[in-house]
């Protein structure tokens, strides 16, 4: 087998083994992976400085309005999201992410994190910036073809 898609494999058993832990996170709090999703999104905008409607939201998601409200709804209850007025513009709500949904989160991943991040401690700076490049463009890669129609099967080595 070629290096590379040794490589690509390898990358897809880590996204498989990604999915099942968070399966296990999702089901371990009584959620669906829609939701898990979710949290990530708002965790991530709320680590960036960004505020996220339902909307946008939604379509980080895929979800149509009906499943984004839903969905939101669901969380609100739980108690792992509330909904907010913008702080820039007062007319819009933002869904953000609480605290007790962090932490929640933190306990259960925060193993994996703090071995991921013990591991990319024993490369040096370019090694990591390799690692970043190739995950980023991987990413973006996956991202373009959930905008892509699917196609007849490869002749590539899937």
């Amino acid at each position: 087998m070629q290096p590379e898609l040794e490589t690509v494999h390898l990358l897809r058993a880590v996204a498989v083994e990604l999915g099942l832990h968070s399966a296990r996170f999702a089901q371990a709090n009584g959620m669906h992976p829609t939701d898990v999703r979710a949290l990530i999104a708002l965790m991530d905008a709320r680590r960036a400085g960004e505020e996220l409607t339902a909307g946008r939201l939604g379509a980080a998601l895929g979800l149509n309005s009906a499943g984004t409200t839903a969905l939101v709804d669901r969380l609100e209850r739980t108690g792992q999201v509330r909904r907010v007025r913008g702080s820039t513009d007062r007319r819009k709500v933002v869904v953000e992410v609480t605290d007790d949904a962090v932490d929640l989160g933190r306990t259960f991943f925060g193993p994996l994190i703090e071995r991921s991040v013990e591991l990319l401690r024993g490369y040096d700076a370019h090694q990591r910036a390799a690692i970043r490049d190739f995950l980023d463009g991987v990413r973006q890669a996956a991202a373009e073809g959930a905008h892509t129609p699917p196609t007849g099967t490869s002749q590539r080595e899937a």
